[in-house]
């Protein structure tokens, strides 16, 4: 006798009908989805030892339109030669340039961070500070990447909106925001804080491999029966 798929025993004592949307009940379904997934990027460099606002910030620059799978280990290249904003703003932009190649815009990139590496050093006696102003006011860093930074290596509830957590959410009909910027509004909103920083650990991996852009694997998603599954006009 075949057994059932996860869409058909995910969601015990729940209706099966899309809309009856159970918070609680979803992040306990995602983080077995995920776990036979890499970790996202930042959440997986913390666990190596990155835990520092600095790191993580530099991280997310370096995450930006480039792949997970390659933003891994260019960080890591990056801190085997600097790691902290003094190291970092003593580097040439061709040295960093180079010791950023496979990120995309690695030549707007490498002065942007030597830039804010130098601030840093100036204004904040060389250690960035927990602050969303202060992040905020360095070019290039948007609200996604500053609340990573804070809800990862600060400790802070706030939500880090990508295009995985913006996809899925206003997917789901859990909010409905026409850009990421509007979804953290959101989501600030509905989400229980508990768990402001987990879901971008959790939709990140979900969102590359299950509920995926084009094409989501609906028939075996965890979530299906009580996701809207708003837009989706093609899965699996």
């Amino acid at each position: 006798m075949p057994e059932p798929s996860p869409a058909q025993t995910a969601l015990p004592g729940h209706a099966s009908q899309p809309g009856q949307f159970d918070i609680d009940q979803a992040m306990e379904s995602l983080r077995v989805a995920v776990l036979p997934f890499r970790k996202a990027a930042l959440f997986e460099l913390y666990e190596d030892g990155f835990t520092t606002p600095f790191e993580q910030l530099l991280a997310c620059l370096i995450s930006i339109r480039t792949r997970d799978e390659d933003t891994v280990p260019i960080s890591r290249r990056l801190f085997e030669r600097a790691r902290t904003p003094p190291q970092v703003a003593a580097l040439s932009v061709p040295e960093l340039m180079t010791l950023l190649n496979g990120s995309t815009f690695r030549e707007a990139k490498a002065p942007q961070m030597i830039e804010l590496s130098r601030r840093i050093c100036a204004e904040h006696g060389g250690e960035l500070p927990c602050d969303l102003d202060t992040l905020l006011s360095f070019r290039g860093v948007g609200i996604k990447c500053a609340h990573l930074v804070l809800g990862i290596a600060c400790g802070q509830p706030r939500i880090g909106v990508d295009i995985h957590v913006h996809r899925i959410t206003n997917r789901w009909g859990y909010v409905a925001a026409s850009t990421p910027e509007k979804t953290t509004a959101a989501l600030e909103q509905k989400l229980p804080q508990r768990y402001w920083v987990e879901i971008n650990a959790l939709l990140v991996p979900f969102g590359k491999h299950v509920c995926t852009g084009t094409m989501p694997r609906c028939s075996t998603c965890r979530l299906l029966p009580m996701c809207q599954q708003v837009g989706v006009t093609g899965h699996r």
